[in-house]
């Protein structure tokens, strides 16, 4: 599950990263949580989206998707033709030892900047979960799916059939993410870990 990552990048290298129009749009230089407002590219263009899919019979947003089970899901399944690319610097994912937990920052060796998968309903969005790759999965059972630039490009084609891209969600072994493990939690207000 992927509840908190970040995208620290200046807007110009976000633009020219993933080949989208310029427009008047600033990065949030922060960690983004579920319901804040973040960047995401669809439709051709970078645009500001709140994080969860609100679930009407949950006060709590769908803020992922298992990418398994999307055609399954009613939830999902009509917005298999709006998907989106998520950028990121790379994602937190906590790891229980014992009865503590440490926090991990999860990204690539040699890439400062990639795309989680997603999917929108215009307004919201939802980071797209798989299995984790052997190297992280002492950390978590799940992760977002980071998908190649390939992936990306037809990804965001939405002349392209999910059936044709769904390969592009499963685990990557390719990948050459990190682990910088052992980084004492920062709790929210009014939360403990």
């Amino acid at each position: 599950m992927c509840s908190c990552y970040t995208v620290s990048v200046k807007t110009d290298d976000l633009i020219a990263r993933f080949g989208i129009p310029e427009g008047d749009f600033q990065i949030p230089q922060q960690d983004l949580r579920p319901t804040n407002q973040a960047p995401v590219i669809w439709g051709g263009e970078l645009s500001s989206l709140k994080w969860g899919i609100p679930a009407p019979w949950d006060g709590k947003p769908l803020i992922n998707a298992r990418a398994e089970t999307l055609t399954q899901k009613q939830t999902f399944r009509p917005l298999l033709k709006k998907r989106c690319l998520v950028p990121a610097n790379g994602y937190y994912e906590w790891r229980k030892t014992g009865s503590s937990k440490l926090k991990n920052f999860i990204g690539y060796e040699d890439q400062p900047l990639f795309a989680f998968a997603g999917l929108t309903d215009g307004t919201h969005f939802t980071i797209l979960t798989s299995a984790p790759i052997t190297s992280i999965q002492y950390i978590h059972s799940r992760m977002p799916v980071i998908l190649s630039p390939e992936g990306e490009r037809a990804w965001l084609n939405p002349k392209t059939p999910f059936s044709s891209v769904s390969s592009y969600l499963e685990p990557n072994e390719l990948l050459t993410l990190s682990a910088n493990e052992d980084i004492p939690p920062s709790p929210r207000q009014g939360e403990l870990f």
